[in-house]
């Protein structure tokens, strides 16, 4: 199991945590483990064009049993549907969760790579800090981030 895999399991507490941006007009407040499967959803669909609760299992280094359970939940919430082939498609409210959950994890990654951080390490980093980033320090770095590219 590579540190991904591993960070991602360790993660997986089923913490309760308030959305600060958009999202919670769907949910209120997501678990930290919905969002690393709504995320790994989108970067798997992103991958191959189609997404398999194996392929999730294997994204996220957990067993098919635990992937059956957050499927189920999710689709209960709203956020997946699963076609009669079993394929996993995020619906508006997974994709909005999904997009701004990846899109901090690839912010906060490059940020910590560009300082010197060993890659591996800005990845784990930037999962464990992407959940917990306020919107007003994220869009601050994001700002900083601009700035800076422009000068």
């Amino acid at each position: 199991m590579n540190n991904f895999h591993r960070q991602m399991r360790e993660r997986r507490s089923g913490e309760q945590l308030s959305i600060p941006f958009s999202c919670n007009k769907h949910m209120g407040k997501v678990r930290k483990s919905a969002e690393d499967y709504l995320e790994a959803i989108l970067m798997l669909h992103n991958e191959h064009g189609y997404v398999r609760s194996v392929d999730i299992a294997n994204q996220l280094g957990v067993t098919k049993p635990s992937v059956s359970y957050a499927t189920r939940r999710l689709k209960e919430e709203g956020h997946i549907e699963m076609d009669k082939e079993g394929m996993i498609h995020l619906t508006n409210s997974g994709m909005e969760i999904a997009s701004s959950i990846y899109e901090r994890h690839r912010v906060l990654s490059s940020l910590f790579e560009n300082i010197g951080v060993d890659p591996d390490t800005a990845r784990e980093d930037a999962c464990r800090v992407e959940h917990d980033l306020s919107e007003e320090t994220f869009n601050a770095l994001k700002k900083h981030i601009k700035q800076f590219e422009e000068e």
